[in-house]
C-alpha cells in the first residue's frame, strides 16, 4: 500500500480494501535518499496499526539495492541503504523487511552468495537490537538474480554469523517462474518437501500472492492478478488450504488500480482468494 500523506495512510488503505496484514514501502523504492521519519510520524503509524485490525506489517527494500554487487561502491552504498531501512522498520515496528537477495553481475553465483551474506552480517553488526527481521525473497531468476533456487537461499543462511535473525519470503510468481512447479495438482506438495529439506519450512515468515504473466521455468518476473495468469486459481486454492501454511501473512502484489466495473483490484483479489480458500 502507498504511503502517501504518511505512513499511516497506508494503514487506512489496506483496511478500507479488507486486508489482514500490510506491505509498504517506507521510501521511494527507486530512490537512494533516504527519509527522516520522525518520532511523532512513526507514533502515529503505530497507533494506526494497534487500532486497525492488521495482524502483521512489513515493508520491501529499495530496488536500487544489490547486496551481491562486485563492485564495491554499489555494495557499500547497498549495506548502508539496508541498514537504514531495516532501522526505519524497527522504528515503525513492523515485523519484517522483505530483501531482494541480489545479483551478481560476473564472478558467478558463489561469489555473490558470499558477497551477500557479508552484506547481511555487516548490517546486523550495526544494529544488533532490532527487533525487525530481514526475509529473503525467492526470486524469478531473471538474469544473474541469485534467490531462485533454494539452494542459494540455504547457502546464505548457512554463511551468516546469525541465521536466526532471517527468514524466508516465499513469492508464487517468483517460484512458478523460476520452475517449481506449484501450479501442477500434486506440484505444491512436492515443492514444499523440497523447500523443507532444503531450507525448512518454518524460516518461511511472509508469503507473495500473485499469479504470473510470464510461463513456467521462463525465469521472467511478470506479476498477474490472482487467477489471471499461467498458474491459474487451483493454484491458489490448494496453497491456500495447505496446512504447512497455515498461520503466515499472505501478502497482494498484484497490479493496482480498478477493473473494468470500477472495483479496486486489491478488493477483487482478496475477495477471490478468500472463496478459494473456503472451496474444496
Amino acid at each position: 500500500m502507498s504511503i502517501a500523506g504518511g505512513y499511516h495512510r497506508a494503514v487506512e488503505r489496506a483496511a478500507a480494501v479488507g486486508c489482514q496484514c500490510l506491505q509498504l514501502f517506507t521510501k521511494n523504492s527507486n530512490q537512494w535518499r533516504d527519509p527522516d521519519v520522525s518520532q511523532e510520524q512513526a507514533q502515529t503509524f503505530r497507533e494506526a496499526l494497534r487500532s486497525s485490525g492488521l495482524t502483521a506489517a512489513i515493508s520491501h527494500d529499495s530496488y536500487l539495492i544489490n547486496l551481491a554487487s562486485p563492485d564495491e561502491s554499489l555494495w557499500n552504498r547497498s549495506v548502508d541503504a539496508l541498514a537504514a531501512e531495516l532501522e526505519r522498520a524497527d522504528l515503525l515496528a513492523l515485523d519484517c523487511v522483505v530483501v531482494h537477495p541480489g545479483a551478481y553481475i560476473e564472478g558467478g553465483e558463489e561469489a555473490g552468495l558470499r558477497r551477500i551474506a557479508q552484506a547481511l552480517d555487516s548490517v546486523h553488526r550495526r544494529l544488533p537490537r532490532v527487533r525487525t527481521q530481514l526475509l529473503l525473497e525467492t526470486t524469478a531468476g531473471q538474469g544473474t538474480n541469485l534467490g531462485w533456487r533454494f539452494e542459494h537461499l540455504a547457502a546464505v543462511l548457512e554463511a551468516v554469523r546469525d541465521p536466526g535473525r532471517l527468514g524466508i519470503c516465499f513469492d508464487t510468481c517468483h517460484v512458478f517462474a523460476a520452475g517449481y512447479p506449484i501450479h501442477r495438482p500434486r506440484g505444491l506438495a512436492e515443492v514444499l518437501r523440497e523447500f523443507d529439506a532444503v531450507v525448512g519450512l518454518t524460516k518461511i515468515r511472509a508469503v507473495h500472492l500473485n499469479d504470473s504473466r510470464a510461463d513456467f521455468a521462463s525465469r521472467v518476473d511478470r506479476h498477474a492478478h490472482i487467477g489471471q495468469g499461467k498458474l491459474g486459481a487451483d493454484a491458489f486454492r490448494r496453497l491456500l488450504r495447505d496446512d504447512r501454511l497455515a498461520g503466515i501473512p499472505m501478502y497482494l502484489e498484484t497490479p493496482k488500480g480498478t477493473n473494468a466495473e470500477g472495483r479496486d483490484w486489491d478488493a477483487v483479489n482478496l475477495e477471490l482468494l478468500r472463496k478459494l480458500a473456503r472451496s474444496r
